[in-house]
C-alpha cells in the first residue's frame, strides 16, 4: 500500500475510485490491462489519501444532487479498507450532503457500512451492485481466490434485501470452458431470484482479454487448468472478445428466466436506473 494526493476524484459521470489496484486476485481482472497505465504493482494498492477532501469539494459545488458511483475499476471494500476506512468516510459525506450512492463490490465488508447505506437510501437512493460469476464454491475459490465466495455474496444480497437496499448483480465474466454451463447459470440465477435482486447485468456469456490481463489469465490457466491455454490460443488468438461456444443458448436461458421472475435484464434500462435519482427526493429537497 502507498498513498498519493490525487488531483481529482469524480469523473464527468460522477464515478470515483478511491483506491487503485486490487488484492482480490481474480484471474480474469480487466483492470490489470496495460492500457490503464499502472506505474506500480497491481497488488500495491494506491490510496488517494485526500479523497474525502476532493469528494466534499465536488459535492458542495454541484448544482443538482445525483448518484455517486464507485467500484468500477477497484473494489472499495478490499481488506485494507477495514483499517483505512476511506470508503466509510466517503459514504458519510454522501449521506451528509444527501446524494445517492451505488457501490460495486465482491466483498462482504460492505455490511460494515449498512447503517450508512440505509440512511442514504432513506434520504435519496442507495444501490449495491455485486458480481457473481461462479456457483461452484471450489471453482469460485480458484477464479476469485482472495475474496468471499459466491455463497457468502448471496447471503450479503439477502441481508441487503431485508434492509430494503436494492441490489443489482453483474453476471460477468463467464469464462469459456470453465463456468459457461447451464448448471452454473441456473445456480447464480436461483440465488438472484431468492435474494430479490432488481436487475442482472450481462453483456454476453464470455469474457475480454487484452495485453496485461491476458498474460495473468493464461498463467492462471497453466496453474489450475492444464492444457486450456493452448485451446484458447487456438480458438481465440489475440481477440479482445472471447464468447463462449454456448453463448446463444445460455443467453436465451438467461433472458427467459429473468423475464419470468420480473428481474430487469436490459442493460440500458439497468444503467438508467442506477444513475437516476428519484424525483420525489428532488422535490423534498426543493421544499
Amino acid at each position: 500500500m502507498h498513498e498519493i494526493d490525487a488531483k481529482t476524484l469524480l469523473s464527468a459521470q460522477n464515478g470515483m475510485n478511491i483506491y487503485r489496484g486490487c488484492t482480490h486476485g481474480c484471474i480474469y481482472c480487466d483492470s490489470r490491462s496495460k492500457c490503464y497505465g499502472f506505474t506500480h504493482e497491481f497488488e500495491d494498492i494506491e490510496v488517494k489519501r485526500n479523497a474525502t477532501e476532493l469528494l466534499e469539494k465536488a459535492l458542495r459545488s454541484k448544482r443538482k444532487r445525483c448518484m455517486i458511483v464507485t467500484g468500477s475499476m477497484s473494489d472499495p471494500y478490499m481488506p485494507l479498507e477495514r483499517d483505512v476506512k476511506l470508503m466509510r468516510r466517503c459514504l458519510e459525506l454522501i449521506d451528509r450532503y444527501e446524494f445517492g450512492a451505488t457501490v460495486i463490490t465482491k466483498s462482504d465488508l460492505i455490511l460494515r457500512d449498512l447503517d450508512l447505506l440505509c440512511r442514504i437510501n432513506e434520504k435519496a437512493k442507495a444501490v449495491v451492485q455485486m458480481t457473481l460469476t461462479t456457483f461452484n464454491e471450489e471453482l469460485c475459490r480458484i477464479i476469485e481466490p482472495h475474496v468471499c465466495t459466491t455463497k457468502r455474496r448471496f447471503e450479503v444480497l439477502c441481508r441487503l434485501r431485508d434492509c430494503g437496499i436494492p441490489t443489482v448483480v453483474w453476471l460477468s465474466p463467464i469464462l469459456p470452458y470453465i463456468n459457461d454451463t447451464s448448471e452454473n447459470l441456473m445456480g447464480i440465477l436461483n440465488y438472484c431470484i431468492e435474494a430479490g435482486v432488481k436487475g442482472i447485468i450481462c453483456f454476453d456469456m464470455g469474457m475480454t482479454l487484452r495485453e496485461g490481463n491476458r498474460e495473468y489469465y493464461y498463467a492462471a490457466l497453466d496453474r489450475h487448468f492444464p492444457g486450456l491455454k493452448a485451446r484458447y490460443q487456438r480458438e481465440f488468438g489475440n481477440a479482445y472478445m472471447l464468447s463462449s461456444p454456448n453463448n446463444a443458448e445460455l443467453m436465451q436461458q438467461f433472458h427467459a428466466v429473468c423475464e419470468s421472475h420480473g428481474i430487469m435484464h436490459d442493460n440500458e434500462q439497468i444503467f438508467a436506473y442506477l444513475h437516476d435519482l428519484p424525483e420525489r427526493y428532488e422535490q423534498l429537497s426543493f421544499f
